[in-house]
């Protein structure tokens, strides 16, 4: 499905790590059932493994993402992921450990968002709240 830029809802970054070379089917299988769902949309894709010694790969979304354990999220990228985003990624890495960098849209808020600009709104802030600060927060009202 095409999309225009005015119908796209709040996007986001996500970066996931692995031990080993090739990202865990567990997690790539709940990710791809909650984009079957609607919940999210990806838009771009770089998997990024450093092996034991120190040896850097990189697989674009466009490339064999079976081989690295990715073909269930196969899409057509657009491009989002930036030189500066991946050499963070780079660094973080430890030797024998994998990353995958994903943008998606907030599938779920395509419609608010759009309601909100048609009636001359905006999403005008979308931030991620710290896990550590949402179970503290949790941790208090108990």
């Amino acid at each position: 499905m095409s999309i225009s830029a005015e119908d796209v809802g709040p996007v986001a970054f996500l970066f996931l790590t692995f031990p080993g070379e090739r990202a865990d089917p567990a997690v790539i299988d709940t990710f791809r059932e909650v984009v079957a769902q609607g919940v999210v949309t990806i838009l771009d894709l770089v998997f990024v493994s450093k092996g034991t010694d120190g040896t850097l790969r990189q697989v674009e979304v466009d490339e064999d993402l079976d081989s690295i354990g990715l073909a269930a999220l196969s899409l057509e990228a657009k491009a989002l992921i930036s030189d500066e985003d991946l050499e963070v990624v780079r660094e973080s890495l430890e030797p024998g450990t994998s990353a995958v960098a994903i943008v998606y849209e907030q599938t779920w808020a395509r419609k608010l968002a759009a309601a909100s600009r048609h009636a001359g709104g905006e999403v005008a802030l979308h931030l991620h709240i710290p896990r550590e600060v949402v179970e503290a927060a949790i941790a208090a009202a108990v």
